[in-house]
């Protein structure tokens, strides 16, 4: 009789998009098209051309998060074979890239202020049907997809997805943005789309034991080398989970933007980015045997590859009942639609919340609130801060917000009032514009203006200011990137000397000496508070928004 077995804790179940770590502008047709042609194509290009310049600059802290690829110089080949598949078979995405840049040209051409009814005739063809022209006030002109009918046509591939299954016993990983994966005996590559169920069945035996054979059949014949897929499961079971049931609300820090909220009725996860892998380690942190059986809201605050990390979400996909995201209808290059997205790669419960709109449910609400900056001055409208009460006891959650117009958020406390803690983001230096944005700008930045655009949370003076605005009994500073397993994905490396220290430790000194309780947060960390339920039952008679 066959044995019922586990997935192994430290089992990675890693997202690739033609073998790129996946991450959200590779979903979305568009913003996929330009990072093949910008980032992907470019890299590659540069390592075939010369790879002793790549090896050098990976070993150089320094460089950590800049274009360069972390393979050794004896794969150069499978590097090769890499850009030369990607050429011939994404010829609709490169076409598609190129003609978004024509199209952008076009518009520069044209006369400002005149119709562009007779444009249409000339948008490239890999485009037609799929943007609508359009002028701001000024008479700027500009254009918006239909994104949901490029999702359905030609330019969207799921067989482009595949996972990785390999085992891990460190942090320590290449950054993920600038780096493939090319074929690794201790991989097992799999060619499945993001939402096949496999990944469900396979994540599932984390915590509830199966057969290997049902897990097996759920993928096409001979699609796994069975000896290597058999290293990945044990017959031994992780340490019992035991719910959450105390009378205090209870939050638990996972690690940079991620906080688990429970309450013995309800579970709620900001920007899921766990670190999964029981391993031996010298930071105490929490991992996936930390999570709840059902997570009833995942909250995601903004579309950063380090607040939606589908190496996560994948994963927990079967545990959670809804996700909340941003709402955007822009259309605009820059700003994909999350809830499209989601529900291409797997997710079918995804609810778009507003600002100021509010999702109210027995004894809890969630509100979106504006939030402003570490865009990079882009017209992004897919980021929301969130207000989260449970009782009378109120949370802000400000992820990397910047505080640039203290009076927004002036404005926002006059109908929220005062919360009890603030979760604040203060990674104040920030990338450049093009670190990120890079590959979908058409014409080349100035230097000059790319450092002055920066992906940067609150300093001092803007935290200074929201803490003086909301009245918190106690502010967190998160999302830092400071975690060491953090690092494949955000490249961050702080001394005492780095602004974003220096700031977040001056607004800890404030707050202490103002009487809150402040701590910047680092691995684990779990806090418990009365949620004063009784006192607020009144209030949260007002009907939800949604």
């Amino acid at each position: 009789m066959e044995e019922l077995v586990y997935l192994k804790p430290n089992v990675v179940i890693e997202p690739l998009i033609d073998r790129w770590y996946a991450w959200s502008h590779l979903i979305s047709p568009a913003t996929a098209a330009m990072n093949i042609t910008g980032r992907h194509l470019k890299i590659m290009g540069s390592y075939l051309q010369a790879p002793h310049v790549h090896a050098g600059a990976v070993r150089n802290p320094k460089m950590l998060g800049g274009p360069f690829m972390d393979i050794p110089i004896g794969k150069k080949e499978a590097v090769r074979q890499l850009r030369d598949k990607t050429l011939a078979e994404r010829k609709s995405l490169v076409g598609l890239s190129e003609a978004i840049k024509a199209l952008d040209g076009l518009l520069k051409k044209h006369p400002k202020g005149y119709s562009m009814d007779g444009l249409y005739e000339q948008v490239p063809e890999p485009l037609k049907g799929y943007v609508e022209l359009t002028y701001d006030l000024n008479n700027n002109p500009s254009f918006r997809f239909f994104e949901a009918l490029l999702y359905g046509g030609e330019h969207y591939d799921p067989s482009m997805q595949s996972v990785a299954l390999w085992l891990t016993d460190n942090d320590d990983r290449p950054f993920v943005l600038s780096t493939p994966r090319v074929d690794d005996d201790e991989v097992l590559h799999l060619d499945i789309p993001f939402g096949h169920p496999f990944i469900d069945a396979v994540s599932r035996m984390k915590r509830t034991p199966g057969l290997l054979s049902d897990v097996r059949r759920l993928l096409p014949a001979g699609a796994a080398n069975q000896a290597l897929f058999e290293t990945f499961f044990t017959t031994t079971p992780p340490p019992a989970y035991q719910k959450y049931q105390g009378d205090k609300v209870r939050m638990r820090y996972f690690g940079h933007a991620c906080i688990l909220i429970e309450t013995r009725e309800v579970s709620i996860l900001v920007d899921p980015l766990i670190s999964y892998y029981g391993y031996a380690h010298d930071v105490s942190r929490f991992s996936d045997a930390d999570l709840p059986d059902t997570i009833d809201y995942v909250l995601i605050t903004h579309n950063h590859q380090d607040h939606i990390l589908f190496e996560t979400l994948l994963p927990l996909r079967h545990k959670v009942k809804n996700i909340i995201v941003p709402r955007t209808t822009s259309g605009a290059l820059q700003d994909p639609n999350l809830k499209l997205m989601f529900n291409h790669i797997g997710f079918p419960n995804v609810t778009e919340l507003g600002e100021m709109e509010l999702i109210a449910f027995r004894d809890c609400r969630i509100r979106g609130i504006p939030f402003i900056g570490e865009h990079s001055d882009l017209n992004i409208h897919s980021k929301l801060c969130y207000h989260v009460q449970i009782g009378a006891f109120k949370i802000l959650f400000v992820a990397d917000a910047c505080n640039l117009e203290a009076r927004l958020y002036e404005h926002v406390q006059k109908q929220v009032g005062d919360v009890d803690v603030v979760f604040l983001g203060m990674e104040c230096e920030g990338a450049p514009l093009t670190w990120l944005y890079g590959p979908l700008l058409t014409e080349e930045l100035a230097r000059d203006k790319d450092g002055s655009r920066r992906l940067a949370g609150s300093d001092y003076e803007r935290g200074k200011k929201l803490v003086d605005t909301f009245h918190p009994k106690e502010v967190y500073v998160y999302a830092m990137g400071m975690e060491p397993w953090l690092k494949f994905i955000s490249s961050i490396q702080y001394t005492e000397a780095s602004n974003p220290i220096i700031a977040s430790n001056k607004l800890i000194a404030y707050c202490r000496e103002s009487g809150r309780i402040a701590e910047r947060l680092f691995g684990e960390k779990e806090l418990l508070y009365a949620s004063g339920a009784e006192e607020a039952e009144a209030k949260l008679a007002e009907p939800a928004y949604l």
